[in-house]
Order: C-alpha cells, then sequence, then structure tokens
C-alpha cells in the first residue's frame, strides 16, 4: 500500500517510534496523520509538525479507542491505515502484581483486538484496509528479565497472525513491527540491556523500515535484521535456542 493520500492513525504518537512515524508518513504524503496517545499535549505538538490532528487516547480502554476510530470516520472519512503503536514494559516474573499484568496485557494486546474489532468490519465492507501493531522481537524470541513483556508481545504477534489468515481474503492486510532496542523512552534507562545487543536503533529508522514493508505488503517488519537468524536458531534447534537464552540470563541478569 502506498502511503500517499492516505487516512493514517498512529497511536503512541507523542514521541518515540510513534512520533516517527507520524513524521515518516507525513513525508510520504498522507491525506491525513492522526496522533493518538494517552500524552495528549506531546500528541498535539507531534500532530501540529505533520499538519495532522490529535486525540488524547488511553489505549487501555476500549471505549477510547472506539471514539477515535468513529470520530476520524466520520468527521474526516475512511481510516485507511491504523498503526496501533502503543506499548509498555514492566520487569519481573511472576511475581509481578496482578494489577500491573492486567494494565501490561491491556496496552499491549488488547488494544489491538479493540482496534481490529472496530475497524476490522468496517474495512471489510469497503473491500479492504491496513492493519499495522508494534509488538517486539521479544515476541518472537523472548525478554530476559521481563515476563509479562514477553508474554504480551508474544500475544500481539499471534492476534497478527490471526487477523492476516483470517481476514487477508477480504482484502485487510496486516504487518506487525519486531525491532529489538530503539531509543525511546523506554530504553532510556536501560542503554546497554540485553535488547541493545545488536546496537541501539534510531526510531526515525525504524519508520523508514516500516513504510517499506507497508509498500511491499510484507507481513513481519524486522528492522534488526539479525532477530530472522536468531529465529531460524530457535526453530531449528528449540533446546539449544534456550540454553543459548539462558546463558545470556546469566549475562544481563547476574
Amino acid at each position: 500500500m502506498q502511503i500517499r493520500d492516505k487516512i493514517v492513525v498512529v497511536t503512541g504518537a507523542a514521541s518515540g517510534i510513534g512520533k516517527a512515524l507520524a513524521e515518516r508518513f507525513h513525508k510520504e504524503g498522507a491525506k491525513l496523520v492522526v496522533c493518538s496517545d494517552i500524552n495528549g499535549d506531546g500528541a498535539a505538538v507531534t500532530a501540529k509538525g505533520v499538519g495532522g490532528i490529535s486525540f488524547k487516547t488511553d489505549v487501555s480502554k476500549e471505549e477510547d479507542i472506539r471514539h477515535l476510530i468513529d470520530t476520524v470516520e466520520k468527521d474526516h472519512g475512511p481510516i485507511d491505515l491504523f498503526f496501533s503503536n502503543a506499548g509498555i514494559g514492566y520487569g519481573g516474573g511472576a511475581e509481578v502484581s496482578n494489577e500491573r499484568w492486567d494494565r501490561i496485557w491491556d496496552i499491549n494486546v488488547m488494544a489491538h483486538v479493540w482496534a481490529a474489532r472496530h475497524l476490522v468490519p468496517r474495512m471489510a465492507s469497503r473491500g479492504g484496509g491496513y492493519l499495522c501493531s508494534t509488538a517486539s522481537a521479544a515476541g518472537l524470541l523472548s525478554q530476559i528479565g521481563s515476563a509479562p513483556y514477553a508474554v504480551t508481545k508474544h500475544a500481539a504477534v499471534g492476534l497478527a497472525e490471526w487477523l492476516a489468515i483470517t481476514h487477508g481474503d477480504q482484502g485487510i492486510k496486516v504487518s506487525v513491527l519486531c525491532p529489538q532496542a530503539v531509543r525511546t523512552a523506554m530504553t532510556a534507562g536501560n542503554p546497554d540491556g540485553v535488547a541493545s545487543i545488536d546496537g541501539m536503533m534510531e526510531p526515525s529508522v525504524v519508520a523508514d523500515e516500516c513504510v517499506r514493508a507497508i509498500e511491499a505488503e510484507e507481513f513481519l517488519i524486522l528492522p534488526h535484521r539479525e532477530v530472522l537468524q536468531y529465529m531460524r536458531n530457535k526453530t531449528n534447534d528449540y533446546g539449544r535456542w534456550i540454553g543459548g537464552m539462558r546463558k545470556l540470563n546469566r549475562r544481563f541478569r547476574g
């Protein structure tokens, strides 16, 4: 899909990957870039820079996502591309509180479910559309030190796969972004963490890769090329891969 003359929505657009996506879509000639974030002021700044509009949206609430979609389609026209980018991360394992598990599940998984719930029927009725979501390389591999992040990002990838399989014949395209470390607020406090083992990538580079993949209508967006080989290693010998990840765990977790 070409971005030019399309109506595009980006969640998590106040900073990081979301801001870079909004700027890149504007550069590609999008008809309208809708910038959504729980940080409404930040979303407004991004929108001003790209000549778009902004919404304050808490993606952990289905009603906020429904309102975003309904308002854009009513006031501006059909959404061509919805990029469900907002996400959070928590450290820890099974001991992480139920409250934190619920919150990360809502933001990293259910936000994508709700976007699909309210957009897929509309897109299908008009012959197609595009759904993108930001997961992580952790959703294909794992995340040292964070069970909630690893589990929710796996679920986000699984949902994207299911949507692509189930709705592809209705003209709905699906891509899922799975980077390693990107220079954002999420990595600011841990620049040398395990996710940056292959380097820290700038959000603008990730956005460039997303545009390329959307134009080619590729399902899996891997800005860090090394991830593909790690996936192959995992499927080729799961036990050996687990052993390698345990070594990484000892290295980064002590």
